[in-house]
């Protein structure tokens, strides 16, 4: 550099320097289901006995947390809609649906409203978004992830169910959507997507299908109001027009091939409508031949379809004085079933853009169909306690879905609301009851939290017995906080589990092959590395979070941050000076690979830090991978 006696080219400033340890947490997820004591181990803080003494370790948290009764995270998850975004036929209808379901399950249960109020006036956190809460358990703030607007907007939507209590307010509004209906209806009874647009098959079929649902559940009566009953009329003789013609088309085109299969789910779905409000528009004359085929149709072929379809049918046929066939269905479903300690009862099934490939939907109208035509309540409370896992690790984000599976959940089977109890605890030697413990204990949920820090956390602490006295499910999780060095952490996995590997990458007359680097072996400044992450579930996830710890020996070949999508997984990669992060919407059960190159531009021995996994939405579902170190020449 250039010096003179006043100044110099040289540069000066503060170079960072980054710590060898970290704050790590373990967590530990607990399920119990109804009436039962369960012991839970959190291996490494119960065994830490062993190395409690080792100067690397320093304790930092024990936090424990309970719901003695989740149930009241389905009513939290209730929608009101003021307004459609976009005002076709079919989201008019979903808008009034979803306000018209929750207003009743609401207003069903007087409990429900004392409830809301207690949460208004002593634990105002219950309508927080589930991504708002617990950010000291977290690994990253809210502010740094891309889900503040989600955050908000859950938030939002918990504050809104208030309205649902104001009667008055929903009955007006309700007038002016079912007004906006009979305007956009065509003189031929269909309704078009938009207005002005011509008449839509499936947008008439849905809002015919959901009027019918709500007169099931006694929502509404259409008897008892002639507009309903006056636009219905026109739109099932448009419906019976269609699946006529249908009909017809096919006695036209395949005259000898009447016996195959030709059951769509236009037709299934059609037949379900029709069954739920038979008596009061009865099927015509000139109509019953068509009706009758994709009846016997749907009998002899519901096997082809789906889980969602066979519920359907199996309700149809039920309805239709086919009780064997029906219940032969449910034992097909039965039979096929997957019957699991913790989610319950379930089905394995791919998931798609179908109305009718949505596992939420699927279950619920499954619990329906268990509901109506068969006597198992023991199933069906094996099956709501699926749709409540799924609500702890994702959200509910269709209106209308959410008001069923509220429905599904609270309609069907014995009461879940009044389970108030709270669960009792036994920390180590340590009994926890948060009525003589003098916690804040949330009204309904019956959630609580407590805290230990410091020298105040023991080994036996890892030990933990819970005791649930209420009949439905409850859930919670213990998180051990500590500060560590990053080469001494070793790895830890709950549902989600998460391992790290290193590869270096040589280029042969085949092409690149990368060959995983084992310990102890030596890199070179210049060399290509690959940072593989292999992620595992076994639920469907939301709002995930990968953190891939770099060493300063590494530098990403690439610096942009964008979205990516590869393996099937979509998810946001952000890339900083110190680590690379992956955030991910949307992360169903299975495996999954991330990986990204890095250049090695630095010689020595450094730590290539851990990389970690947590669920945003449910903080309990976490794992990390060991620390690790590379050698450079």
């Amino acid at each position: 550099k250039a010096v003179s006696s006043s100044f110099s080219d040289g540069e000066e400033r503060t170079i960072p320097v980054l710590t060898n340890r970290m704050l790590v947490t373990e967590t530990l997820p607990m399920h119990l289901k109804g009436n039962e004591t369960r012991k839970f181990r959190m291996d490494k803080l119960a065994d830490s006995d062993k190395y409690m003494g080792r100067l690397t370790l320093q304790n930092y948290r024990f936090t424990v947390e309970f719901t003695s009764n989740p149930a009241w995270y389905a009513i939290q998850a209730l929608p009101y809609l003021s307004e459609p975004k976009v005002e076709s036929a079919s989201n008019l209808f979903h808008m009034y649906y979803a306000n018209a379901l929750s207003s009743f399950i609401v207003n069903s249960n007087p409990k429900i409203k004392n409830v809301f109020e207690s949460w208004k006036t002593h634990s105002p956190d219950a309508f927080l978004s589930n991504l708002q809460k617990n950010q000291e358990l977290k690994r990253a703030v809210l502010n740094a992830t891309p889900w503040v607007l989600e955050a908000e907007s859950e938030t939002e939507q918990k504050r809104r169910i208030g309205v649902l209590f104001d009667i008055n307010r929903i009955s007006n509004q309700t007038e002016v959507t079912l007004q906006k209906l009979r305007e956009s209806q065509m003189s031929n009874g269909a309704w078009p997507w938009f207005k002005g647009m011509r008449e839509d098959r499936y947008s008439t079929q849905q809002i015919v299908l959901g009027f019918a649902r709500l007169n099931a559940k006694q929502v509404i009566n259409i008897n008892q109001n002639p507009a309903i009953l006056q636009m219905l009329r026109k739109a099932i003789m448009y419906l019976d027009e269609e699946i006529n013609s249908d009909y017809e088309q096919l006695k036209k085109h395949y005259p000898g091939q009447l016996d195959k299969n030709h059951l769509g789910s236009l037709q299934i779905q059609y037949l379900y409508a029709r069954t739920l409000i038979e008596i009061d528009v009865l099927v015509k004359n000139k109509y019953t031949e068509a009706y009758d085929y994709y009846l016997a149709q749907a009998k002899k072929y519901w096997l082809k379809q789906n889980n969602y379809m066979q519920a359907m049918i199996a309700l149809t046929l039920n309805r239709s004085g086919y009780r064997n066939e029906a219940e032969g269905i449910l034992r097909s479903l039965t039979e096929r079933s997957i019957q699991n300690e913790e989610l319950g009862m379930y089905w394995r099934q791919e998931s798609g853009w179908y109305w009718y490939q949505a596992p939420v939907e699927t279950q619920a109208m499954v619990i329906e169909a268990f509901s109506e035509v068969v006597d198992k309540p023991a199933l069906v409370d094996q099956m709501r306690i699926w749709l409540l896992k799924q609500k702890q690790t994702t959200r509910w984000s269709t209106s209308s879905a959410t008001a069923e599976a509220v429905y599904a959940l609270l309609m069907n089977g014995k009461e879940l609301l009044n389970n108030d109890e709270p669960v009792t605890m036994k920390i180590g030697d340590e009994i926890i009851s948060p009525q003589s413990e003098n916690l804040k204990v949330e009204a309904g949920t019956g959630y609580f939290k407590k805290a230990w820090t410091g020298k105040e956390i023991k080994a036996e602490m890892g030990r933990i017995e819970v005791t649930n006295p209420n009949t439905s499910v409850a859930w919670g999780a213990a998180y051990w906080q500590y500060f560590e060095q990053i080469d001494q952490i070793t790895s830890a996995s709950s549902p989600l589990s998460i391992e790290k590997k290193l590869f270096v990458e040589t280029l042969t007359d085949n092409g690149p092959v990368l060959t995983e680097i084992k310990d102890g072996q030596q890199l070179h400044t210049g060399d290509k590395v690959v940072s593989r992450m292999i992620i595992s579930t076994d639920r469907d996830m939301e709002y995930v979070q990968v953190n891939d710890m770099r060493s300063s020996a590494f530098e990403p070949t690439g610096n942009l941050s964008g979205y990516r999508y590869k393996g099937g997984l979509g998810y946001y990669e952000n890339i900083t000076d110190v680590s690379t992060d992956f955030y991910i919407r949307y992360l169903r059960k299975g495996t999954y690979v991330l990986e990204y190159p890095v250049v090695v531009t630095q010689s020595g021995t450094f730590s290539n830090g851990i990389a970690t996994i947590q669920s945003y939405y449910a903080p309990e579902f976490a794992a990390h991978s060991e620390g690790v170190r590379v050698l450079v020449e």
